[in-house]
């Protein structure tokens, strides 16, 4: 058995295009004058809404409001966004050997709604959104505290090299996907332990 946390945003949940258009939406509600775009995602080293608002160049009064206005267009959207083929099958199958939890910078209400959209809200042991207080690396070692048993593995899954630094940090093993927010040549240059390049993969390597 092992404990296994994913990230949100690009792990589990295809949500490039909603990032690309809320954030540009809010970019133009605050008068920001800025396009957002794919290497905007690409280039940063702490994936947060907080980092993504100051690439699009949202000057720094403003980003807290920059974070607040995402997350509610992510709330208002009138169905959550598409899980990644057969991410779901993957979560089904480790949730029966293993403990599954959920590190994100989206919040718990966000992803509880994706969940339950995708049938797999009874699949999820623990959520850390946005709205739980720390870093990756806190909320990583707190649900390692919580969940996992002594000397059980604890891995993180994520699509970004805040992520590969984030286990490093905690002191857990990485595995980093290539269909996220980040390329997988800026995720190789940070180092994770593996990277998968399709969820039949990771589920292999997982298991």
């Amino acid at each position: 058995m092992a404990l296994i946390l994913f990230d949100f945003d690009g792990v589990l949940a295809n949500t490039l295009g909603d990032l690309l258009q809320f954030g540009q939406e809010v970019c133009d509600e605050l008068g920001v004058q800025h396009i957002a775009m794919p290497d905007d995602l690409d280039s940063l080293e702490i994936m947060s809404f907080a980092t993504y608002g100051r690439q699009l160049e949202v000057p720094e009064y403003l980003v807290d409001e920059f974070v607040r206005r995402c997350l509610e267009k992510f709330g208002e959207k009138k169905s959550p966004p598409d899980i990644f083929k057969g991410l779901d099958e993957v979560v089904r199958k480790l949730s029966a050997r293993n403990t599954v939890g959920i590190i994100t910078g989206n919040s718990s209400e966000n992803v509880k709604a994706f969940l339950v959209e995708h049938r797999l809200d009874g699949f999820i042991r623990v959520i850390f959104g946005v709205d739980s207080p720390g870093s990756k690396a806190r909320k990583i070692s707190l649900a390692q505290s919580q969940l996992a048993a002594e000397g059980e593995a604890v891995i993180m899954v994520g699509d970004s090299v805040s992520d590969i630094h984030a286990a490093r940090e905690a002191s857990v093993k990485s595995i980093v996907v290539s269909w996220g927010h980040q390329s997988a040549e800026t995720l190789i240059r940070a180092k994770p332990d593996t990277i998968v390049y399709s969820p039949h993969e990771l589920l292999e390597v997982l298991e």
